[in-house]
């Protein structure tokens, strides 16, 4: 009862800020005990505040006027919340824009090792828009993208005189390269529309997809070679002509914390004109913390 008191304090200052009417005074209030189960109900103007005390959880619903439903405040598994924000990993690969990705013989220095391309996301800031029911709504956030992308062949990428990206495969001609690879780093923000089964957030169905846009914060070659039997690693850092803005589309699917992503960029992996035209794309598991 005294989680209840205080409770009712809160909503009494809450409610008057909320009315922003002079004359709005309480003109009902009823407490029911039921076995277990404390219930308090308020009507204040238009609004009806519920507050349930039961099994040592507290719960409290609000409805606006007798026409509309229930809605719950201050119960944070009930209130609408996104699956942005988390935790993600899975494959990196990018097409052509036919959208295939078998490079043609110009482009096939660029050809990937699909199982050792990886993308990974920590997803640290979200922010969540109730639309209906606490089921429907929009999000959108902050995050940080990486992308592994590991070359079949024994080259690295490099920029010619004319300041293009090509191959480089003359520098460790004579070495056994081990493996070589391209990472990128990109802030991310998404605009996502999201649907749950379930008001209860961390149960049933989610649905999200939307747009995505990016940009870049850094980006690097690594190669790792053999040379007189000792192992070498090279990393170089530097723009590689990769687009400094990026946006594409966004989906997920996947039941409580746990889903299923896609993302496709619709900008090139390089600037128009500066490299191969590249669309980048990753699919993967998602582990949501809501």
């Amino acid at each position: 009862m005294k989680k209840i008191a205080l409770l009712l304090f809160t909503l009494f200052i809450t409610l008057g800020i909320y009315a922003q009417e002079p004359d709005s005074t309480l003109v009902e209030m009823k407490e029911e005990l039921n076995n277990d189960t404390d219930t308090t109900n308020i009507r204040f103007k238009r609004k009806t505040v519920k507050i349930i005390d039961e099994n040592d959880e507290t719960k409290i619903l609000v409805k606006k006027n007798k026409d509309s439903d229930w809605e719950f405040w201050g119960d944070d598994d009930s209130r609408f919340q996104g699956s942005w924000s988390g935790f993600s990993m899975g494959l990196s690969n990018y097409m052509n824009s036919d959208f295939s990705i078998s490079r043609n013989s110009t482009d096939e220095f660029m050809d990937l090792n699909t199982g050792k391309s990886w993308n990974m996301n920590i997803n640290f800031a979200q922010y969540s828009i109730n639309l209906i029911n606490n089921k429907f709504g929009i999000v959108t956030g902050l995050g940080l993208e990486w992308n592994y992308y590991r070359f079949d062949n024994n080259n690295t990428i490099q920029k010619d005189v004319n300041g293009v990206i090509t191959t480089d495969t003359s520098t460790y001609a004579s070495f056994n390269v081990d493996k070589s690879k391209l990472s990128t780093t990109y802030a991310t923000v998404p605009l996502l529309l999201e649907w749950h089964s379930s008001a209860n957030q961390n149960k049933g169905v989610v649905i999200a997809a939307g747009v995505i846009g990016g940009v870049k914060l850094g980006s690097n070659t690594k190669i790792v070679y053999k040379e007189n039997g000792d192992t070498n690693k090279d990393k170089k850092r530097d723009d590689y002509n990769l687009s400094p803005f990026r946006y594409g589309v966004t989906a997920r699917i996947g039941v409580g914390d746990w889903l299923v992503y896609g993302t496709y960029y619709f900008t090139s992996l390089f600037e128009d004109q500066k490299g191969p035209e590249l669309y980048p794309f990753s699919i993967g598991i998602a582990l949501s913390f809501e």
